[in-house]
């Protein structure tokens, strides 16, 4: 074991290759902070996470001036000590979105340096429960994407050997999201997976109108029907909707998602490893989900999820967004539809670094200890 003797902070702005809309938002950027935590061995282990949009400086300006002086000399190995530590430093901003993707930047770099000391990949070092995982894919299902479109797009990945896509949801009317789905299901067949996202966009009246819809069309989850926070609609709507309900992209703490199992008011987990606060919360989570035998199939981040996916026995599915693709040397082993992780000792990401230095944002990197 070794003490964390440095600690380097920056951010990269990756703007999506595709436009990306949903119900609710459509996003150009995507603000990405980096944490590298270097040991007094000179191991060293990288971590990030994300904001969809904007808020990536308020994540970088608590890393700097609050969590990463914190690192200085703890042991690197006491992870599951020092996220609690660093979840009760920041208190007074906990639960929510900036306080968590700042610990999951450093929840990832201190599992990073783990498995690098270790000299063994992620998924295994994490429970080695799978050694690849079916997917399905989001990146030809956007709200702005016309019908034509979306055929084309399921077909493609479909004969790919992708398990499944992904549509989004919240056209003006009920019938305009319909005749998108009748239309994509006539092409692909009954065996092919089609799942559904709404973003939180709807109220209970027209999230439970449309699960009846969707249930014509074999829709496998409708995800983000409502409002996250809204925990007793999701529970009406679990018990009457003809399908299954998805959650979990905008909870930021296990605590959320122990509410959400033990009411019953989710069939689907989709547990994000930014969102949540890191690797260390997230497969507490995905470890809840398994005894009360519900599938977790994880929201975005696929280079990093790919690893967990694997790691544990109830992971059913792995969503296709490519993130990291001008900052990484690999990229996502695909095979025959299915998505396998890296047998590197780590993450499992070949980052880039000198195309993550050029492209630092101004004002973000910082360095502490020596």
């Amino acid at each position: 074991m070794a003490r964390i003797k440095r600690v380097e902070i920056r951010m990269v702005d990756l703007k999506p290759k595709v436009q990306r809309t949903d119900a609710i938002q459509s996003f150009v950027s995507q603000e990405t902070p980096f944490v590298v935590v270097t040991d007094e061995d000179g191991a060293f282990g990288v971590g990030y996470s994300y904001t969809i949009g904007t808020g990536g400086p308020a994540v970088v300006s608590l890393l700097k001036e609050t969590l990463a002086p914190m690192l200085i000399g703890r042991e690197a190995e006491e992870i599951e000590r020092i996220w609690r530590d660093l979840l009760f430093k920041t208190h007074a901003t906990a639960v929510g979105a900036i306080t968590s993707l700042a610990l999951a930047a450093i929840d990832t770099a201190l599992w990073d340096l783990r498995c690098m000391r270790a000299s063994l990949p992620l998924w295994r070092m994490a429970g080695g429960a799978k050694p690849s995982i079916d997917l399905y894919s989001t990146e030809g299902g956007w709200l702005h994407i016309e019908t034509a479109a979306l055929v084309d797009d399921a077909l493609a990945v479909k004969a790919q050997g992708f398990a499944g896509s992904k549509i989004k949801v919240g056209r003006p009317t009920l019938m305009q999201d319909s005749e998108r789905l009748a239309a994509v299901r006539a092409a692909v067949g009954d065996d092919y997976r089609l799942m559904v996202d709404a973003n939180q966009a709807f109220h209970f009246h027209e999230a439970l109108m449309r699960s009846r819809m969707l249930a014509e069309h074999g829709v496998s989850w409708f995800e983000e029907p409502m409002p996250a926070d809204d925990l007793a609609g999701h529970i009406r709507l679990a018990q009457q909707s003809p399908v299954p309900i998805a959650v979990g992209e905008s909870m930021y703490s296990p605590g959320q998602f122990a509410d959400y199992l033990r009411m019953g008011a989710c069939s689907i987990v989709q547990v994000d490893v930014a969102r949540v606060g890191g690797i260390t919360p997230w497969l507490k989570v995905a470890h809840m989900a398994e005894a009360m035998n519900v599938a977790v199939c994880p929201h975005f981040l696929m280079e990093l999820h790919v690893s967990l996916v694997c790691a544990i026995p109830n992971s059913w599915m792995l969503e296709y967004i490519p993130q990291l693709d001008t900052i990484a040397g690999n990229r996502l082993d695909i095979r025959d539809g299915r998505a396998f992780p890296s047998d590197a000792p780590g993450l499992g990401i070949d980052w880039d670094m000198p195309a993550i230095v050029s492209q630092t944002v101004a004002g973000s990197h910082s360095v502490h200890g020596g």
